[in-house]
């Protein structure tokens, strides 16, 4: 839905379109209704890195045996949490008045800037979880091979 921001507006229906506008009043995300620049720059790198992880990733989940998904996993989830630390910042900590730069409607008072915050810490929590699991997992630990001599 958030690539809308990005990509060409004819590429998605217009029930999607109505969608992202709907959240984005609803929710008051000003980040999906007017997106900044160094935001717009996130959804690009998601549409590049991030999606095509998804099926390489799930079909090295599903498979199983694959221990190579470890270092892509753990690109993943660095990057994607890396992401997550400047948008939240901004939700938390950003003055949103009118002179801010930020149009359309913005979150004004601690509970809406929670719930922005709680709508996008999953894309936190869950590369997380994955980053914790490769790293930790003695199944998709890498034993090194040494050449004999």
């Amino acid at each position: 839905m958030d690539l809308q921001a990005v990509l060409p507006r004819e590429l998605y229906p217009v029930e999607f379109r109505n969608l992202l506008k709907w959240y984005a009043k609803e929710f008051k995300d000003p980040l999906l209704q007017e997106p900044p620049a160094w935001f717009k720059s996130f959804l690009f790198c998601e549409l590049v890195f991030q999606l095509p992880f998804f099926p390489i990733a799930t079909y090295a989940f599903l498979k199983g045996s694959c221990k190579w998904i470890r270092t892509p996993a753990i690109i993943y989830s660095v990057h994607t949490m890396t992401t997550l630390i400047p948008i939240l910042s901004t939700f938390l900590f950003e003055d949103f008045s009118k002179a801010s730069g930020f149009k359309g409607q913005r979150p004004e008072t601690l509970h809406e800037r929670l719930t922005l915050v709680s709508v996008y810490a999953p894309y936190l929590l869950i590369p997380f979880i994955l980053l914790i699991f490769m790293l930790r997992s003695p199944y998709y630990k890498y034993e090194e091979k040494r050449k004999k001599k």
